[in-house]
């Protein structure tokens, strides 16, 4: 029979447990469909190999697994607890709209269950989605399933993997397939993710066909660590230092800092009306220890809150975070990828893939070097489309504020 034990897939004998994917040879199965979950694989003769096929496109599965550790991803969490405060705030102002003026209280006693609502939905239905979530790797195809739901990709036409290691979980982290994208009007963000996996290097490793390292598998390595058997370092670098880390990058970062001010000074201003406006209802008579004046308080002062954490997260986002990944930074090339290794999130790219070298001016008086890159009908041959997608959608082809660009044009230079 099949067992699925920490994202791998294993047989069971009777003189243990045998591996589908043997790292040392390549596996020749011979047993039907299990794309489902339904079936049982069978024994064959010829050696007692076994072989198990996808239904859909009946193709050899080299790896079968399914998530490890099922989290809830941080921008869903940063939703439900906005609407948890906003659901706090509401209900605070539905007392006070019902003692303190003996109105209705019903429309927002309403909101702030639709957003009590919402604060639940984006807690749990990530994670009630995720668990369910199947991944096999074929001999062409990389396959996500879940029920008869089903996202896949070409082996061929993958450009490179972004591998982002959960810091709560060592040795789990999420595999992101990305694949390059053309320019212009058909410009499209196209990849695929593998989340909760164990190893997330290794099942790269095995996408790739080759044999897995033996320090695979463990994030708090260096990469330098976690090289494939025979693989040499021919440069290694960091984004140059400098007081330009702190600032801004792109019109994006701009606008999120000033959204950050502003929310600053909307919080400070609020706060002044609040003090305000519990001065005006002490001096008309509103008791300080009834419920209406504890609900009008907190009611205020969640929404200041509210204020000065969003603003704040805003300012981090855009200045603080950025610039402490960038000391975190180191870049790789070697014999046959370029690797990126950026706090808990890596890029892996086959040096195969890339067709061309530009550099740009940097921050510093530097250069940023681009690694446009080669697809299926899909050569990506400009910024807008060559280097993945927007900035903050994660690491990028380009090494930063390099120093030595002369020596990354040889090395990568097309044969």
């Amino acid at each position: 029979m099949r067992v699925i034990t920490d994202g791998a897939l294993v047989v069971q004998r009777r003189d243990g447990e045998s591996p589908l994917y043997d790292p040392g040879r390549r596996v020749h199965l011979n047993v039907v469909a299990l794309a489902r979950g339904g079936g049982a694989g069978q024994l064959t003769p010829n050696g007692g190999s076994i072989e198990m096929r996808d239904s859909v496109f009946d193709e050899v599965v080299l790896w079968s697994g399914r998530p490890k550790v099922v989290a809830t991803p941080l921008l869903y969490l940063v939703g439900a607890a906005v609407c948890g405060v906003t659901s706090a705030i509401s209900t605070a102002s539905a007392v006070v709209v019902s003692k303190a003026l003996d109105a209705s209280p019903n429309q927002l006693l309403a909101f702030a269950a639709w957003m009590a609502s919402l604060a639940v939905a984006f807690s749990y239905l990530p994670r009630w989605w995720r668990s369910e979530l199947e991944y096999m790797l074929t001999d062409r195809h990389i396959v996500v399933q879940r029920g008869k739901l089903r996202r896949s990709i070409e082996r061929r036409s993958i450009s490179y993997a972004r591998i982002h290691w959960n810091p709560k979980h060592p040795g789990v982290g999420d595999l992101e397939l990305v694949r390059a994208v053309p320019t212009g009007a058909l410009r499209r963000r196209l990849s695929i993710v593998l989340t909760g996996v164990v190893a997330p290097d290794r099942v790269w490793a095995i996408l790739r066909g080759v044999v897995p390292s033996a320090p695979a598998g463990d994030g708090h390595r260096l990469l330098s660590q976690r090289l494939d058997e025979g693989e040499r370092v021919l440069w290694s670098a960091h984004p140059a230092d400098g007081w330009h880390k702190w600032l801004p990058n792109g019109l994006r970062g701009v606008g999120s800092v000033l959204l950050g001010v502003l929310l600053g000074g909307f919080a400070v201003v609020t706060a002044v009306h609040a003090v305000r406006s519990i001065r005006i209802v002490t001096a008309a008579g509103m008791d300080p220890e009834s419920v209406s004046f504890v609900a009008l308080v907190a009611s205020l002062s969640l929404t200041i809150v509210l204020l000065v954490a969003a603003g704040a997260a805003m300012l981090y986002m855009s200045v603080v975070r950025p610039a402490r990944l960038a000391a975190r930074t180191r870049y790789l090339i070697t014999d046959r990828r370029v690797l990126i290794q950026r706090g808990d999130e890596e890029l892996h790219l086959d040096r195969s893939r890339i067709v061309d070298v530009i550099d740009a001016p940097g921050a510093g008086g530097l250069r940023d070097v681009f690694l446009v890159l080669d697809g299926p009908r899909a050569r990506a041959v400009a910024a807008s489309g060559a280097f993945g997608e927007a900035p903050g959608a994660g690491l990028q082809p380009v090494l930063h504020r390099v120093a030595d660009v002369d020596s990354v044009r040889q090395i990568l230079r097309p044969a």
